[in-house]
């Protein structure tokens, strides 16, 4: 094996090459989730301001929010907001110095 097969692989190389570890799947995971709840956080504050408006842009609102897709969206949105909030928790316990281990990171 010559000197060049031997040096380290560039996390880079997605694939068969490098398997992602669990903790950066979870920063990324944070991360997704957070830019997540800022746009559910803009469709809550449209729902907001139609019913402040009156009582047309009310029943649109709650026609989007109320479809299939709107109801799905919701879901994701509240799932985001917990997994984000779990997670928030989790930093918390680091900043604190408890769960550094791969065996705790893994429980939570």
């Amino acid at each position: 094996m010559s000197a060049a097969n031997k040096r380290p692989l560039s996390p880079f190389m997605i694939g068969p090459y490098y398997k992602p570890q669990m903790t950066s799947v979870l920063s990324i995971t944070h991360r997704a989730t957070g830019a997540g709840l800022v746009v559910g956080t803009l469709l809550l504050v449209y729902w907001l301001a139609a019913a402040a408006i009156g009582p047309k842009a009310y029943e649109h609102a709650q026609a989007v929010l109320g479809s299939m897709l709107g109801q799905l969206f919701l879901f994701l949105w509240t799932w985001a907001l917990f997994y984000h909030l779990a997670n928030g928790i989790r930093h918390l316990f680091w900043d604190a110095g408890y769960g550094f281990e791969l065996q705790d990171a893994t429980k939570s």
